[in-house]
């Protein structure tokens, strides 16, 4: 038997993220009207012919490249565009966290993992952003799909000036079982039911978890990795598709093969560093006497671990695509190279996902001690935000893409709802599973 702690949502705790969600708003505004004075209007994104012409140059397959037919956005004023880039971009990022807080623990369930017994109530609270995520994206879909999606113009699937065969010969992915260029069916069918499954997945694994904390005994906690199982089936596939529509789509003449993995492996460390961070919060507040640093070395260990494995992920997709040489794929990463503020991003990201991870998380002290867990996390959750922003923001913006006052303060408002649905979760439950079957082996962890 283990004694019960609660955690308590002090009004302190809730001042400072009210604090942090009006600076994030008072920097929004102040960025919507810079970003209104620097030139607004319909203005024409510049992924013209020639530009496509020079990328083709780059990689030297002038003579032998096929014809690529620009895609010219004509939408809303830049500056709207921005917003709802960052919203979509944000929505995105924060889905995945509260994701990965259901997917870490039915990994444990799965894995029989007895470590991880004294922090699992921290990824499970982090699901409950999963809901909110799901309202948010449906919502914002249809608010900014018009800029954001560019298939979701009409013209494209009619013949005429503005017709696109490689477009059009994917409308069945996204517009099945209704006429191409019409509403999307198909598309947000999968949306509905991706988050759907998640969230009925999320309740019925919290309800096991809760249940056992009166009962005891094992049923529950056979019944909880009974679902889990299914659910990581369930994941597998449906994190992949939900990378390629609510990411890959974007750029939709680009493909990759590995963009299921590669957006997966961003999410999950991300996911991992926010639980560490609050783990250590947690224990900063005189929280989780049961864990030690033989937990938290278990913890920075797997933020060391899939650095590492999304560096292999990123590598493997630029190297492919690097060396084949064919003009469609090789113009992603030429953009994001090449053009500000895309190229200082992409350098970035690189050294604060995988450098700065490697070399600080190398020996093992760094792992065992709360101040270098800190460090490192921040950096891979901010590393993986960049992430995110070139995945999504030069397929949108093109050459008119901005990184200041708007995504930023949009970023600390997400931050902020985030981290008061994880804190108020975590508050309405027992912080420790006291009759987890497990706790023993967990107690007695020691590496």
């Amino acid at each position: 038997m283990v004694a019960e702690e609660y955690y308590e949502f002090k009004p302190e705790a809730k001042k400072k993220i009210a604090i942090l969600g009006a600076v994030g708003i008072v920097l929004f505004i102040l960025g919507v009207f810079l970003a209104m004075g620097s030139g607004s209007g319909h203005e024409e994104e510049h992924a013209s012919a020639q530009t496509l012409t020079n990328l083709v140059a780059s990689a030297d397959q002038v003579a032998a490249a096929p014809e690529v037919t620009a895609e010219e956005h004509h939408g809303s004023p830049v500056w709207l565009k921005r917003i709802y880039t960052s919203l979509w971009q944000n929505n995105i990022f924060f889905a995945g966290i509260g994701i990965i807080g259901l997917f870490f623990v039915t990994i444990q369930y799965a894995a029989q993992a007895g470590w991880s017994a004294p922090i699992k109530r921290i990824p499970l609270a982090m699901g409950q952003w999963i809901p909110i995520s799901g309202i948010l994206m449906l919502v914002l879909w249809f608010i900014v799909k018009a800029d954001v999606f560019h298939w979701t113009h009409h013209d494209l699937y009619v013949e005429g000036d503005g017709f696109d065969a490689i477009i059009n010969g994917k409308s069945g992915y996204f517009f099945w079982p209704l006429d191409a260029g019409g509403f999307p069916l198909f598309f947000i069918l999968r949306m509905v039911v991706f988050f759907g499954l998640w969230y009925l997945f999320f309740v019925w694994i919290k309800r096991e978890m809760l249940a056992e904390d009166i009962n005891g005994g094992t049923a529950h906690w056979t019944k909880a990795r009974s679902l889990s199982a299914v659910f990581l089936v369930i994941f597998a596939v449906s994190s992949s598709i939900a990378a390629w529509d609510w990411v890959m789509s974007i750029d939709t003449h680009w493909y990759s093969t590995m963009m299921g993995w590669y957006v997966f492996a961003s999410w999950f460390v991300t996911g991992l560093a926010v639980i560490t961070l609050l783990v250590i919060y947690l224990k900063e507040g005189g929280y989780l006497k049961m864990v030690n640093a033989n937990h938290l070395h278990n913890l920075g260990l797997f933020v060391f671990a899939f650095s590492i494995f999304w560096t292999y992920i990123w590598f493997s997709q630029f190297l492919l695509i690097y060396y084949a040489n064919i003009p469609e794929e090789t113009v992603y990463f030429v953009n994001q190279m090449n053009n500000s503020p895309y190229s200082w991003v992409f350098y970035v990201s690189i050294i604060m996902n995988f450098v700065l991870p490697f070399l600080l998380f190398m020996t093992r002290d760094s792992k065992r001690h709360m101040s270098m867990l800190k460090v490192v996390c921040v950096i891979v959750v901010i590393g993986h935000w960049f992430d995110f922003y070139n995945m999504v923001t030069p397929g949108v913006m093109q050459h008119d893409g901005g990184l200041g006052f708007l995504e930023i303060g949009l970023t600390m408002v997400f931050v902020a709802a985030f981290l008061y649905v994880t804190l108020l979760a975590l508050s309405k439950a027992p912080l420790v599973a006291k009759n987890h079957p497990m706790m023993g082996e967990a107690l007695n962890h020691h590496i």
